[in-house]
C-alpha cells in the first residue's frame, strides 16, 4: 500500500483520540506510517499480532488497512495510566482484538501457526526477564514463511556516542526509576549485534536489519525538528549509527 494513503489514514484515525493525546501523535504519524507500511507489504491481507504496543496508531492503523490484528500488552505503562478502557474500546470498535497480558511471565498465548506477523515495537528494552522463551513462542505462533519484525532503540546511536563522553545521555530519568512502585522505563537497549544474536537464536531467515531516526521528530526544539528527517536519511545506510533498530526475519518454510 502506497505510503500516502496509509499516512492519511493515521491522520483521520488521530483526530479520533482524547485531545490530550492527538499533540504526540501528531509526530507518530510518520514512524507508524513506516510500520503499518512494512507490515502491509509482507502481509497486505493477513494476520498480525502486535506485542507490547499499548494504545497507539500502530495496531488501529494495521486494521484499517485491512489486516486481521490481535493486540497482546498488559497496558500498565505510566502513559496507560488514564482512559485506558475508552481507547480499548476505541481499538475494539475498529477492529483490533485485545489480549490483557504480561507477555513475558505468561507468554503470547497464541495458538501455533495462527500468525502471518507478529511485530513489537518499543518494548522488548523495557522487559525485567530474557525474551528468550517468548521469542521461542513468536516462531511457533508464525506460520511456515511467516515475519517477525522487532523494532528497538539502539543502545550505541551516534547521538549516544557524542553525547555520553560530554557526560549527558542518561540510561532513564530518576523520576521514572526512584519514585514508580514499578520501574517501566529501559532495562536493556540492544545494538545490532545483539539483533542478529535473535535472529540466530530464533533460526529466522531472509534476515535484515534496518535504522531509522524518529525520535527528534517530535523534539521541543523547532530546528532539531527540521533537521531530523535530514539526518535520517542519511544515517539510514548505517543501522549502527540510528537511533531506532530494526530486525525482520522470516520463520523456515519447512518449520
Amino acid at each position: 500500500m502506497q505510503a500516502g494513503v496509509v499516512r492519511e489514514e493515521l491522520r483521520r484515525l488521530a483526530t479520533r483520540y482524547p485531545p490530550e493525546w492527538q499533540a504526540r501523535l501528531k509526530y507518530e504519524v510518520e514512524r507508524q506510517t513506516f510500520h503499518v507500511g512494512l507490515v502491509s507489504e509482507l502481509a497486505s491481507v493477513g494476520t498480525v499480532a502486535d506485542v507490547g504496543g499499548g494504545t497507539g496508531l500502530f495496531s488501529v492503523g494495521c486494521a484499517a488497512v485491512g489486516l486481521s490484528v490481535t493486540l497482546i500488552d498488559d497496558f500498565a505503562d505510566p502513559m496507560n495510566e488514564s482512559r485506558t478502557d475508552e481507547l480499548l474500546d476505541l481499538h475494539r470498535g475498529l477492529g483490533v482484538k485485545i489480549e490483557v497480558r504480561d507477555v513475558v511471565r505468561e507468554g503470547l498465548g497464541l495458538p501455533p501457526e495462527s500468525m502471518d506477523v507478529v511485530t513489537t515495537f518499543d518494548s522488548m528494552e523495557h522487559w525485567h526477564s530474557s525474551p528468550k522463551r517468548l521469542f521461542a513462542e513468536v516462531t511457533t505462533a508464525l506460520r511456515p514463511g511467516g515475519w517477525f519484525l522487532l523494532g528497538v532503540p539502539n543502545c550505541v546511536n551516534l547521538r549516544k556516542r557524542i553525547t555520553i563522553p560530554l557526560g549527558s545521555g542518561k540510561w532513564s530519568s530518576m523520576a521514572d526509576w526512584y519514585e514508580r512502585p514499578h520501574f517501566r522505563g529501559h532495562v536493556r537497549e540492544p545494538d545490532v549485534d545483539d539483533l542478529r544474536y535473535i535472529a540466530r537464536d530464533m533460526r529466522l531467515t531472509s534476515v535484515r536489519i534496518i535504522g531509522r531516526n524518529w525520535l527528534g521528530r517530535g523534539h521541543a526544539h523547532p530546528l532539531v525538528r527540521t533537521l531530523s528527517p535530514v539526518v535520517d536519511r542519511v544515517l539510514r545506510s548505517r543501522p549502527t549509527l540510528c537511533s531506532d533498530i530494526y530486525l525482520l526475519g522470516r520463520k523456515p518454510l519447512d518449520r
